[in-house]
């Protein structure tokens, strides 16, 4: 049920647009404001999915409403009301983030359909907002211990600036998770974030995955298609295991990276992509550069910014908690019984060496909450726990 509230002065018109909207759809939640003032007191003070608002009213004008409205809540959609002799008025309304003008008196199939059009763009937003809470909370970086404040610390110093990053770490640490924190805090988080797995890609088809290939380019290049940088153009794009990208692949994302082109595969023809790289490894990469199988040149353009994330034999201070998020993560997602662990089967968690650190602690939950009891003991532990 939508809620809309209608701030105009001028009782015959308000009267109007309540009996427009209640005949158009009667589960419409139509509120009324006199002026410009309590208008933006009722904005304040509740929850609305519309406005209607005047431009021309005593106290407070429309575009001061629009304004401060706003600065709590910018998803909110306007239809700004004008008379004839204030277009300009209504056209700077829209350079303020109005959704749209309707000049008075309104055409009834002109203001239905704006209304439709601006609630349908509300839902949208609001399920896009939701969207990208599910990503941050997918994503999350659990944990409270000095190691982790520190890579808390440099994500926040880091992700507003297009800075390249390279993120080591054992396999299994959580080095997406730093990609995809950086990328949510950053000015592109609106825009792409691709990602590529360099170590799951035959070496003979990663340049075609990065730069794109033209029709005919080799045997199953049957049309032309573009690459992950051209699909993270003016966003973000996460080259995972990047030590395990072949030398000649290597060499044309050094260029694209100096000179912000690429060409595609079979092609002579540049071209220019605005894309913020940042690359994972669970490799020594000043090892892979001794022993030539990565170029030095690579490794000083993408690192310039380092992160190293930690293993989980590093951090054991953080298990309680991981623990805790991915039993309500499994009970939720899975439908598994959600179950408590006691203090000494923690502890017990906490003397594993965890080699397969976050990855291999998570799957081991997922296995106690199948097959435990309810609270999870050491016993349990002894019994399901890699030994």
């Amino acid at each position: 049920m939508a809620k809309i509230l209608i701030i105009e002065d001028e009782e015959p018109i308000r009267r109007v647009l309540f009996r427009i909207l209640s005949e158009e759809d009667s589960s419409y939640e139509i509120h009324e404001a006199f002026d410009g003032k309590e208008g933006l007191k009722k904005i304040q003070n509740d929850s609305y999915d519309l406005i209607l608002c005047d431009i021309k009213m005593p106290k407070l004008d429309g575009i001061e409403v629009l304004q401060n409205a706003n600065v709590s809540n910018k998803a909110l959609p306007f239809i700004m009301l004008t008379g004839h002799g204030n277009v300009s008025t209504a056209v700077e309304a829209m350079k303020l983030g109005a959704y749209d003008f309707i000049s008075k008196p309104p055409d009834l199939n002109r203001l239905l359909n704006s209304v439709r059009h601006a609630l349908e763009n509300k839902s949208l937003v609001n399920e896009n907002i939701i969207l990208k809470r599910q990503v941050a909370k997918k994503y999350q970086i659990i944990g409270e211990s000095k190691e982790i404040k520190i890579i808390h610390d440099l994500i926040d110093k880091v992700a507003s600036t297009d800075a390249r990053v390279l993120i080591t770490g054992e396999n299994g640490t959580g080095k997406e998770l730093v990609a995809h924190n950086l990328h949510q805090k950053s000015d592109r988080s609106k825009l792409p974030f691709i990602e590529v797995n360099c170590a799951a890609i035959p070496s003979e088809l990663i340049e075609s995955e990065l730069f794109g290939h033209l029709k005919g380019a080799f045997t199953s290049a049957v049309k032309d298609r573009p690459g992950k940088f051209e699909s993270a153009n003016n966003g973000t794009l996460f080259l995972d295991e990047i030590a395990d990208m072949s030398l000649a692949a290597q060499a044309k994302v050094l260029r694209a990276l100096e000179e912000n082109k690429i060409q595609r595969v079979g092609g002579n023809k540049d071209i220019t992509v605005n894309v913020r790289v940042i690359a994972a490894t669970n490799k020594n990469l000043k090892n892979e550069i001794i022993n030539g199988r990565f170029r030095e040149d690579l490794f000083h353009r993408l690192a310039v910014i380092l992160i190293n994330v930690p293993p989980l034999k590093d951090r054991k201070s953080d298990i309680g908690l991981l623990v805790e998020h991915f039993t309500k993560v499994l009970s939720k997602d899975q439908g598994l019984e959600l179950k408590e662990f006691d203090s000494k089967a923690i502890e017990s968690l906490k003397n594993y060496p965890w080699s397969g650190n976050i990855r291999e602690l998570r799957n081991v939950i997922e296995r106690l909450m199948i097959l435990g009891d309810n609270p999870i003991t050491k016993k349990n532990i002894n019994q399901f726990a890699p030994k």
